[in-house]
């Protein structure tokens, strides 16, 4: 990463709510062919989230605990902080001296921004405050929400603004919380009513819907200069596995996530 940081823009998604299994399933199935196409392999990194639910993952990935290997390691991190004793503090990692991976990503010149999904992302209320003012500048408008049956393509449109108004020379690191696979997701499901509710078969249907128009996010992303992209879940959730609904829970489903990173050179997507 140090190879990367100052010459790159950098791009992190979280696919809210994710769950491996089913982005595994449609990644094999050929459902999301924008996103498999970056994927290395054509395959999710199977990976251990760092928390059950947003709060939690994000404090962790945004202090460069992205989600783990689902292998026996230390596993080498892309991003620390420096503290003594660090296990996964490697050669490649870019290591910083500030609290928090975006206050150190400024100090290395680069403009942080956060585009906004779930209710932690929304600062009306003085909790959902805290993530996005970790960030130089944040953006969050109900039309990214979760009850927003167009919240994605709304978020893909303002990353489109936010690159464009830029200027060229700056460094940019682009965070985007996307909410279209949290709860609600049903409308995402052609019959799929909110009587019925959320199913495993709506949360499919809401990835899906990202891939349709994930490319337009990584265009503009690349637009300037080669890009660095993560794309993973902050976490699962459960649709009656074992008797459980929902998140921050300790369940399998839960806790295995998707993940990738990857290279996006300018006009790749376009």
């Amino acid at each position: 990463m140090n190879a990367v940081v100052g010459s790159h823009d950098l791009l992190m998604v979280t696919l809210d709510t994710l769950r491996y299994d089913v982005a595994e399933e449609l990644a094999a199935a050929g459902r999301i062919p924008r996103l498999a196409r970056h994927l290395p392999g054509g395959v999710w990194e199977k990976r251990h989230a760092p928390g059950s639910f947003t709060y939690a993952s994000h404090q962790a990935m945004f202090a460069g605990f992205l989600p783990t290997p689902a292998t026996p390691g230390p596993h080498p991190r892309l991003f620390a902080a420096r503290f003594a004793g660090s296990e996964s503090t490697a050669d490649g990692t870019f290591v910083h001296d500030a609290p928090d991976l975006l206050a150190g990503l400024a100090d290395a010149g680069y403009r942080t921004v956060c585009i906004g999904g779930v209710g932690f992302f929304d600062r009306r209320p003085p909790l959902g405050s805290v993530l996005p003012g970790m960030f130089q500048e944040s953006h969050w408008e109900p039309g990214f929400g979760v009850a927003s049956p167009a919240s994605f393509e709304n978020q893909v449109s303002r990353a489109e603004q936010i690159v464009a108004e830029l200027p060229r020379e700056q460094r940019l690191f682009l965070f985007v919380n996307v909410s279209a696979l949290h709860q609600p997701n049903w409308f995402h499901l052609p019959g799929a009513t909110a009587e019925h509710g959320d199913s495993r078969a709506t949360h499919a249907a809401a990835l899906e819907y990202v891939d349709r128009h994930i490319d337009r996010l990584f265009a503009a992303a690349s637009s300037r200069r080669r890009c660095f992209a993560i794309v993973c879940s902050d976490h699962g959730t459960a649709y009656g596995e074992d008797g459980y609904t929902g998140h921050r829970i300790g369940h399998e489903a839960v806790w295995t996530v998707p993940y990738a990173h990857f290279i996006l050179d300018p006009g790749a997507s376009r």
